[in-house]
């Protein structure tokens, strides 16, 4: 895969992290993300694909490592695979409160939220309460915020559960839009037909480490599996 056109925006070395000393869930992961790119986070339950997410964003008690912040406003959004939500906050309260916490100026931020909330056809919601939505209305709330901060980095954990394919069809839509836009994006899935399609290139983990990396066809060659294999296959022979 060519890494020399764009710059790095996300740069990761975890030599080790764990939720305590001495006892390390995940070892020697290196990972690099450059602006434009998307790249999937696959590995099977309990590989460590959680823990990697977590100490790059800071909420791993014991790490050894570093972790690089590139773009120009040095700023990621991270969209969890459980929503986060305040019970007496309506759906508008999120986003203002999202907007505010990144300095956005009032007019960017109506024109971004209501093209967004039209885009997953939430608009009719906006002072609702989003505890009492579907998974799935929460789940687009969830993108929602992610996309209304236009960061350099998306950190997106398992996407598309409780997506219906309208929605996810839109939320495909407006990564590829942010990708085109010079935004890096590491994606954790397991939805590995659409991984397979849409992402530049993969990082497989298990049992705590990195087994395979690069493009499909690198991968394909790193799990010595045939030319023509697919991601499924791959992730098959190497966890």
């Amino acid at each position: 895969m060519d890494r020399t056109r764009h710059n790095n925006v996300l740069k990761v070395n975890l030599r080790e992290a764990g939720y305590e000393q001495g006892k390390a869930v995940i070892r020697n992961v290196q990972l690099q993300v450059q602006s434009g790119e998307l790249i999937g986070l696959i590995g099977p339950n309990g590989a460590g694909k959680s823990t990697t997410i977590k100490s790059i964003l800071g909420l791993m008690p014991y790490l050894q490592g570093e972790i690089e912040l590139g773009g120009a406003n040095r700023r990621y959004a991270y969209v969890p695979e459980q929503p986060v939500l305040y019970e007496y906050f309506t759906l508008w309260e999120h986003l203002r409160l999202a907007a505010s916490a990144y300095g956005m100026r009032e007019e960017q931020f109506e024109e971004r939220a209501l093209e967004l909330l039209e885009r997953f056809r939430l608009s009719g919601e906006r002072h609702h309460y989003p505890v009492k939505f579907s998974k799935g209305m929460q789940q687009k709330l969830m993108l929602i915020i992610g996309f209304l901060l236009e960061p350099d980095v998306y950190i997106v954990d398992e996407p598309f559960v409780g997506l219906d394919p309208r929605a996810t069809g839109d939320f495909l839509e407006l990564l590829e839009a942010e990708r085109v836009r010079g935004a890096g994006v590491l994606m954790c899935t397991h939805v590995l037909d659409t991984a397979e399609r849409i992402c530049q290139g993969f990082i497989l983990i298990n049992d705590g480490t990195v087994v395979a990396q690069g493009g499909l066809d690198e991968v394909r060659v790193q799990a010595g599996s045939s030319s023509d294999a697919s991601l499924f296959e791959c992730f098959r022979r190497l966890t």
